[in-house]
């Protein structure tokens, strides 16, 4: 590890890696959890070695909180997992859900580098960063060899460069007619938002399943619902073009009802994945060119966000909900 550096950490840099923390922490536990589970030797092997890698991660994080005298978060621990409980997802979710998670860190990870300063933090997430990218790709490639990744439509390549010449190419509000085909960059927003929720979908329906609290069970049984009504309100606009949704999806909960995880590490996990999906929509919306996208998109981020904020009251209600490092209240301060 590079020496530290000299100079004082920033109220971001601090910012940044406690939240790295809090999601590192999360993924040492379930993928701890799926290497044990896995049956697959292929599989295992991947998820034990993100698990070594991780920790790795959290140590360096770590020595950085140490050295700043500063309090290294709770995050989570072995206590949020029982060991005695049978297996709740299969092989190919197992590395599914790595292959999500990988998505989300190299989003994160690449927004906190550019929110970074001192030289031993700018280098943290750079091997995080090359982590993600090397973890998400031999995911991908597992997937793909096993036949079970769904893929975006084929297109035709382009012959020639066009220009859009008519303003009715960014209408998609009118009552009569028919709207234009989705562009490309569409649908690869289209596709990701129906992917993600297809995923969402058999994670919600695996924690409803074993949840301990009735409400955090109803909660869960809610996003479930929340993301088959985005499938299909996602699946409908490609139909409109012609495009045929993915029909086959693998990956899947099993019929067990007993928790191998604690509900405030499955409500937490779902709060990153809803926070995840949110930016997808936003992302959607701000690269497609057909006016009634974004309206459609705000929807599904609006409702995601209202999920997502009732899952926040659900953690504060149990005191799951760690916070986060505060400025100084100087007018508190003042009153003394």
């Amino acid at each position: 590890m590079p020496t530290i550096a000299k100079s004082a950490i920033s109220s971001s840099e601090l910012g940044t890696l406690w939240m790295t923390y809090q999601i590192k922490s999360l993924m040492g536990v379930f993928i701890n959890r799926f290497a044990q589970d896995s049956k697959d030797k292929k599989a295992r092997k991947i998820l034990e070695n993100h698990v070594k890698e991780n920790e790795k991660l959290l140590n360096k994080i770590e020595d950085i909180y140490n050295h700043e005298k500063a309090v290294i978060p709770e995050a989570f621990t072995d206590q949020d997992t029982f060991d005695d409980a049978p297996i709740l997802f299969d092989d190919i979710f197992h590395i599914m859900f790595l292959r999500v998670m990988m998505k989300i860190n190299l989003g994160f990870n690449a927004i906190h580098l550019g929110m970074s300063y001192r030289e031993d933090i700018l280098d943290f997430y750079e091997s995080t960063v090359k982590n993600s990218q090397d973890t998400y790709r031999i995911c991908t490639e597992y997937l793909t060899d096993q036949g079970v990744l769904a893929k975006p439509p084929y297109v035709s390549m382009p012959k020639e460069v066009e220009f859009i010449e008519e303003k009715k190419y960014m209408s998609g509000m009118r009552f009569f007619g028919n709207k234009r085909a989705l562009n490309t960059l569409e649908i690869a927003y289209l596709f990701q938002t129906l992917e993600v929720n297809i995923f969402g979908m058999q994670l919600m329906a695996g924690f409803a399943q074993v949840a301990k609290e009735k409400e955090i069970k109803e909660y869960f049984i809610s996003g479930k619902e929340l993301a088959k009504k985005i499938v299909s309100n996602t699946s409908s606009l490609l139909l409109q073009s012609d495009i045929q949704p993915p029909s086959t999806w693998a990956g899947k909960a099993t019929d067990s009802v007993v928790p191998p995880f604690s509900d405030k590490i499955m409500m937490y996990c779902t709060n990153i994945m809803a926070s995840y999906s949110v930016g997808n929509s936003a992302l959607g919306m701000s690269f497609s060119m057909r006016s009634d996208l974004p309206a459609k998109l705000a929807i599904t981020a609006k409702d995601t966000l209202d999920f997502a904020r009732e899952g926040g009251k659900l953690m504060i209600k149990h005191k799951w909900l760690e916070e986060p490092p505060q400025m100084e209240d100087r007018s508190l301060l003042t009153q003394r």
